[in-house]
């Protein structure tokens, strides 16, 4: 079962040949957050595997998801019940999204360190992140809460959040797929920072200081999704394209063709015209219904699209044109718009749901053995796997 091969022989070839090369140009990670991260670093013991920090920052990540769902499955508790999410949980997730964010910084600073760098551990890293990138705004949106009428944000504003979100990650790497060269992203660190603060802030004042108008009558939640949207028109994809065409003109470009320059770009575009077209034309209102649902499966199909991208990019190989889950999605997209499931609408989403999301960790655990079986390494240890 866990021994499907879904790493190419030429794919294993091109990882033999891979070397990572990042440029971060953020000022917050550069001048404040770097400096810190050097410091905790030094406090991690030598003989932790640096994919064990990674791990455990996402699995903080989805402890803290889960809990907030526990209390919050809807995304109406902030906006009709503001006392119903105990005020422990939101410190809490202030302590964990702090925590992931740090293991994540540290990661590869702490490969260095032990002389373990490997190109497992820059996918293990990339694919845990591509998941968590959703992760985190579903955990975020129970802080806004949904529309009540009076407050809160639109469950089609949220899906509009999450697309944004998940196109800024998919444009980094469809950049680094073409030039070679991972440029950070200004948002993440920026973004966790907000994070952390948004959940002190609810956590030290309440859930009602996102439901008072400030500045000129719009509520923090506003100016963030207007911010957020702006930073992604006016700077990151921009930036994208800039370095792209730079690349270009120093002919340097992974990628001779248009096509191939762009073969990337088709399945995860192809995906969120599927889900948006679920959205828009669902006779049961599917995301009004199951919001927290709908949106899971958005960010677990989106990390699967991506994970086969980051692997060819990583390998050097051509991407597939068309990725296996477009299909049964577009057979129940198909179903919900036509009428055809009728009141079963919810069931299938949930059915769905669940195949995806299995299909999606069997993904990663196969993959995860095979590359430590290729380069003779575990992935949770420092130890020299045993050649067979």
């Amino acid at each position: 079962m866990w021994r499907r091969r879904y790493v190419s022989a030429r794919q294993l070839d091109g990882f033999r040949h891979y070397k990572y090369n990042a440029v971060d140009t953020n000022p917050l990670s550069v001048y404040v957050m770097q400096p810190i991260w050097n410091k905790i670093i030094k406090i991690v013991p030598l003989w932790i595997a640096p994919n064990l920090l990674t791990f455990s920052g996402f699995v903080m990540i989805l402890v803290n998801y889960f809990l907030i769902s526990f209390y919050d499955w809807d995304y109406t508790a902030s906006g009709t019940s503001p006392g119903l999410v105990p005020t422990w949980v939101w410190l809490f997730s202030a302590f964990t999204t702090f925590c992931a964010y740090a293991l994540d910084s540290i990661d590869g600073k702490h490969a260095r360190r032990t002389q373990s760098s490997s190109p497992l551990g820059e996918l293990f890293d990339h694919g845990l992140d591509s998941w968590a990138t959703s992760i985190f705004v579903l955990s975020f949106f129970s802080v806004c809460s949904r529309d009540n009428g009076k407050t809160g944000v639109s469950v089609y504003t949220m899906y509009i959040y999450l697309s944004i979100v998940l196109f800024n990650f998919m444009c980094s790497h469809w950049e680094k797929y073409n030039t070679g060269v991972l440029f950070l992203p200004w948002g993440y660190d920026l973004s966790q920072v907000v994070l952390i603060t948004a959940y002190l802030l609810t956590g030290l004042v309440g859930v009602e200081v996102w439901q008072k108008p400030y500045l000129f009558g719009y509520y923090i939640t506003d100016v963030l999704v207007i911010l957020l949207i702006g930073f992604s028109l006016l700077l990151s994809f921009p930036q994208t394209l800039y370095n792209i065409h730079r690349a270009h003109l120093k002919k340097t470009l992974k990628n001779g063709s248009l096509y191939e320059g762009l073969l990337p770009l088709v399945s995860p575009l192809l995906l969120f015209v599927l889900l948006t077209v679920w959205v828009v034309l669902s006779p049961g209102n599917i995301l009004a219904k199951q919001p927290r649902l709908f949106l899971w499966m958005v960010g677990v199909t989106f990390s699967n699209v991506i994970c086969k991208v980051i692997v060819c990019q990583m390998s050097s190989t051509r991407p597939e044109l068309l990725h296996w889950f477009l299909f049964p999605l577009a057979l129940v997209v198909y179903a919900a718009i036509s009428g055809l499931l009728g009141w079963a609408e919810e069931a299938v989403l949930a059915a769905f749901t669940a195949l995806v999301t299995a299909a999606h960790v069997h993904y990663g655990i196969c993959v995860g053995r095979q590359l430590s079986e290729h380069f003779n390494i575990y992935i949770f240890s420092l130890k020299k796997r045993v050649q067979e």
